[in-house]
């Protein structure tokens, strides 16, 4: 049988045949089911979208309160995972407490052994509202702070930020993180979604499908270059320097910058183009535009330089900043998101499954190669 050469890190291959989500990197179009990402930025919300990617249209008002009231009837955690949640040491990064609680959630799912569709959606139910909890749960107990109980009357963007912070978020805030949960709710076959198709493909259940895929989001190649971002502008803030000097000396210094660039597009990432707005909103209603004027001088400097753009990661740091949320929460709120895409996407390998086994390209010794007794090996 004959293989197509694939290039490094797969990049230009078709792994998969997807109703989910469409890109035209050329264009710079991201859109979910056939619908483009700004429509649903700028008229959807997080719930909407979430049903959307699932059912592959958009709920009518019977079903939008529905869906809802199923996602809030979820939020709820086992006491034994909040005791897990206790005990792991301090050292533990929200990621890692993200990846080991969810796996720990399948002990207590009804459905842990159903693999049918309809039992895949109750658990993506149960993952999307439990993982918002596990997160806003255990920044409390890390803290020291009393755990806040879940609010089902509240969205689930409001929901998250009131068991985050224990004060009922402003309008603003709350439209805000639901846009930001709406741009990052999938982009196709990146590396975390591909990871959990490649489990659910294996016959897995959904839960080691989105436990593998958060592990992918980990990597700091793929989730965490919101947070290198605001490290940066912290950093730059901190030092009193002048920010676009900064990253020129980053850059004679061969070291990379955050936030720009993307694998996909040769565009502007349409994602960054909503983040870069909500960014200056946040900072002007709050009288605190260092965050976005620092982040826009970098942004024109590469472009005008290095004619790089910036991708979702750039100002999504910066508004996160504004929201008050500690840093190393920025990566496990993308996961808060993606578990809409991850899910959409398991649900639809598993309708149509076949096991995702790829051939390599075999770049070893010339076969064959003799066989040497181990007395006579160098």
């Amino acid at each position: 049988m004959s293989t197509a050469t694939a290039g490094k890190g797969l990049e230009g291959i078709v792994a998969a045949n997807s109703g989910v989500c469409w890109i035209d990197g050329e264009a710079g179009v991201l859109a979910y089911r056939g619908i483009d990402i700004h429509e649903l930025a700028e008229n959807s919300t997080f719930e909407e979208t979430t049903y959307l990617l699932w059912n592959g249209k958009l709920p009518n008002q019977t079903e939008l309160r529905a869906f809802q009231a199923e996602l809030a009837q979820a939020r709820q955690l086992d006491q034994r995972i909040i005791d897990l949640l206790r005990s792991f040491p301090s050292t533990a990064t929200p990621m890692e407490v993200l990846r080991t609680a969810v796996s720990a959630l399948s002990f207590y799912d009804p459905d842990e052994k159903d693999n049918t569709h309809d039992a895949n959606v109750r658990k993506a139910y149960n993952l999307t509202s439990q993982m918002a909890m596990i997160v806003a749960v255990y920044d409390r107990i890390r803290k020291g702070k009393e755990i806040v109980p879940a609010d089902k009357s509240l969205s689930h963007a409001a929901n998250f930020l009131w068991m985050l912070t224990g004060t009922k978020p402003t309008e603003t805030a709350t439209r805000t993180l639901d846009t930001a949960l709406i741009l990052h709710a999938d982009h196709e076959l990146n590396a975390s979604t591909f990871a959990a198709r490649v489990i659910a493909a294996t016959l897995s259940d959904i839960h080691s499908a989105i436990t593998g895929a958060i592990g992918a989001l980990k990597g700091p190649l793929h989730g965490g270059a919101n947070e290198a971002v605001m490290r940066l502008l912290r950093a730059i803030d901190q030092a009193g320097v002048d920010p676009v000097e900064h990253v020129k000396g980053m850059l004679a210094a061969k070291q990379k910058i955050s936030g720009f660039g993307h694998r996909v597009y040769r565009t502007e990432d349409p994602r960054a183009t909503h983040l870069r707005r909500m960014s200056e909103q946040l900072g002007n209603d709050a009288g605190q535009t260092k965050w976005f004027e620092m982040s826009r001088a970098i942004e024109l400097y590469i472009n005008r330089e290095k004619k790089l753009n910036a991708n979702v990661d750039f100002y999504s740091a910066s508004t996160y900043a504004m929201l008050g949320i500690d840093v190393d929460l920025y990566t496990p709120i993308f996961a808060l998101s993606r578990i809409a895409g991850w899910s959409a996407h398991v649900i639809e390998q598993l309708d149509d499954n076949r096991l995702i086994r790829p051939r390599a390209e075999y770049i070893g010794p010339v076969y064959p190669q003799p066989w040497v007794p181990v007395d006579q090996r160098a």
